[in-house]
């Protein structure tokens, strides 16, 4: 779970987050939507325990964030951000391998419990047949998917995502906000990812945070739906929305960078 109390965050003299509180829980997949430059990406990485706050706390499975060791913050949040990987000769085991960072021994030295591991991650992600492969040898959404392997290695019930669909053709959008669902409600993950798909998360996430600098709602995606906020912050009307099928029908396209 994560919750956050009273959160300021901001850079140089603009505020992004003024005194924000929320709470996300386990079991969910949790979209963050807001305009470019609202402090989605800031808002991270300060969770994440890698960017300065202005005032308020963060407590993540519970434990105040402050008070949180490295060795346990690596035991507590994974985060997925938007950087490539793109190294020659590195195989998708050995990425996902540095998962597992926070549990070998200290010389790093992988023991059979954690291959097991990294192999029931690459499983998981639907990437069992790319273990062997380099990922300089591999498209966008298949690295994407031994980068989401690696934060299941880590065996953290909190997971971080920016923008994981970027660069991604739409199909493989949605699929991979998919694999995140099932993640979420069939390993008890409290999963929070930034996206500017609006149409994908409406249909697929338990709910919306959405930055209105400085404020921040928080709400299930039906409720968010019928609030109002998406419309005004976006100009973009909901004019029709299937829970159970996920189907959904906006006036015009969310605004994309």
């Amino acid at each position: 779970m994560i919750r956050i109390e009273h959160l300021t965050l901001g850079y140089g003299g603009r505020i992004l987050l003024d005194g924000v509180s929320a709470a996300i829980p386990a079991g969910t997949l949790t979209a963050l939507l807001g305009r470019n430059g609202t402090g989605k990406s800031t808002l991270l990485r300060a969770l994440a325990g890698l960017g300065e706050r202005r005032g308020g706390r963060v407590l993540l499975d519970g434990r105040d964030l402050d008070r949180i060791a490295p060795p346990q913050l690596a035991a507590t949040v994974a985060f997925v951000t938007t950087e490539r990987v793109r190294i020659a000769n590195l195989r998708c085991r050995d990425v996902v391998a540095l998962g597992r960072a926070p549990y070998t021994n200290w010389i790093g030295r992988m023991q059979a419990e954690d291959a097991a591991v990294v192999a029931r991650a690459l499983a998981a992600v639907g990437m069992e047949g790319y273990a062997g492969r380099t990922m300089d040898t591999m498209s966008d959404g298949e690295c994407q998917r031994v980068m989401i392997a690696r934060a299941l290695a880590q065996q953290t019930p909190i997971i971080l995502l920016d923008e994981p669909t970027s660069f991604l053709d739409l199909p493989n959008r949605y699929e991979l906000c998919t694999l995140l669902r099932r993640l979420a409600r069939d390993e008890g993950k409290c999963i929070l990812f930034s996206t500017h798909e609006l149409d994908i998360a409406l249909a697929l996430c338990d709910s919306v945070a959405l930055i209105d600098p400085p404020y921040l709602h928080h709400l299930p995606t039906e409720e968010m739906v019928r609030s109002g906020h998406i419309e005004r912050l976006f100009g973009s009307a909901v004019v029709g929305f299937d829970p159970v099928s996920g189907t959904i029908k906006l006036e015009k396209q969310f605004d994309k960078p």
